[in-house]
């Protein structure tokens, strides 16, 4: 359900008559990748922590888990509308692009800023749904949020012609959504009443903000959020190049990673699984579970990534056509679209992989594993895609960040399936 939305706004804005709009957004998506998906250990770390402390059977902690990362969640979210102004400024300034573009950008930002801190609150929703096997309720969640995104999305940008604008505060109103109904699962389930029966013995505000556990929180979302700090990055430096090779090239990669998005979704509802239930046989200490684990989820992984990059190489004119009617990038596309199949494939394996050490709460591998990547996959590679301008060197180097994420993760699973890490 997830990428429903991005692909409707690529829809929607990519067969308006101008196409700087759709670049627009995708200039600015890289700026909202920094502000949210930096902290998108508030879902990472939330499911791990939630799922051993399952497979402990330790009802009062999976409360806490939950309220001790909401609060945070909260604080990060006001935060960042506080600080909206100089974060759009700084970010605009960055990056590489035309005039008529970065006001497309801008317009989206200042409408979709709005939506900060339910988003990050539904991180945190999500992740601990997530971590008690809740995915039915995740599902439920995913599907109100896009939906009425894409309910929205004709509204504001194809009725209204709000376009970027519209697109932006689409999004926003559907996290808030997302949120009511997420709190209104979160309180059928558990009352306050019982929040405070199972947290009675201390004060509910002192046992949230133990010392201890904040420090074994903070610790372990620091290294996610160095990890998701270098995805980020690489994926933000792969579109400002795109952006310096000009409109046409920007755009028709845009509409290439929006189809890596949506493969990423997929494999990652397989991540999540492998995630959650990494966590519980630790929290069990059934080691020796994890290897059947990884066996499944790594073969269901690569054949999903291998499958939808197959289908798009072999008819990208009737599924690209789907998000854009402009000949000039339908053209370009096809001779791109074959770089699906290693970025897909590798980045299957690595995507599981991340679930798996992310259910384990190894945050110092999930570090080491992306620093290793981008900074001897991509970087060279992008360096000399901008040297000599090749858009081609640019997704060479994206496919060698996939593959050095995977094979790096790789080399640490035989431990894991020893020991306790």
């Amino acid at each position: 359900m997830v990428p429903i939305a991005g692909l409707v706004d690529v829809a929607f804005l990519g067969h308006l008559k101008e196409i700087h709009y759709l670049a627009g957004v995708a200039l600015a998506t890289v700026l909202f990748n920094y502000i949210y998906w930096t902290f998108g250990f508030l879902r990472m770390g939330t499911t791990g922590m939630t799922a051993q402390a399952i497979g402990r059977e330790d009802r009062r902690d999976v409360m806490l888990i939950g309220l001790r990362n909401g609060l945070i969640a909260l604080s990060l979210g006001l935060l960042i509308l506080v600080l909206q102004q100089p974060l759009r400024m700084l970010g605009f300034a960055l990056l590489s692009a035309t005039p008529e573009v970065k006001a497309s950008g801008q317009a989206y930002y200042n409408a979709l800023i709005w939506g900060a801190p339910a988003t990050l609150l539904n991180f945190v929703l999500v992740g601990w749904f997530l971590g008690r096997s809740q995915s039915g309720k995740v599902f439920l969640l995913s599907a109100v949020g896009n939906l009425s995104n894409v309910v929205l999305d004709y509204l504001f940008i194809v009725r209204w012609g709000w376009q970027s604008a519209g697109a932006g505060l689409a999004t926003a109103i559907a996290q808030y959504l997302m949120l009511l109904v997420g709190s209104i699962l979160v309180n059928r389930e558990i009352s306050f009443a019982q929040v405070h029966r199972h947290l009675a013995k201390a004060s509910l505000v002192r046992q949230i903000l133990n010392p201890s556990e904040l420090r074994t929180a903070f610790a372990l979302n620091g290294e996610i959020l160095v990890r998701t700090f270098a995805l980020v990055s690489t994926f933000a430096v792969f579109t400002n190049l795109s952006s310096s090779l000009g409109t046409e090239i920007l755009s028709t990669n845009a509409v290439l990673l929006q189809v890596v998005t949506l493969t990423a979704y997929f494999v990652d509802g397989l991540a999540f699984a492998t995630e959650t239930l990494a966590g519980v046989f630790l929290g069990r200490g059934a080691i020796a579970q994890l290897t059947s684990l990884i066996w499944v989820s790594g073969t269901a992984s690569l054949s999903v990534g291998l499958l939808f990059a197959i289908a798009f190489i072999l008819t990208p004119v009737p599924l690209f056509g789907l998000l854009t009617n402009h000949t000039e990038i339908l053209g370009r596309i096809s001779s791109y679209v074959g770089w699906l199949l290693p970025v897909l494939g590798f980045g299957a394996i690595a995507y599981m992989l991340d679930g798996y050490f992310l259910g384990l709460t190894a945050g110092r591998i999930l570090r080491i594993s992306v620093l290793a990547a981008a900074l001897f996959g991509f970087a060279p590679m992008a360096v000399a895609a901008w040297y000599f301008r090749n858009s081609h060197l640019l997704w060479l180097s994206l496919a060698l960040f996939m593959a050095v994420r995977a094979a790096s993760l790789a080399v640490f699973v035989p431990k894991t399936l020893l020991t306790e890490i």
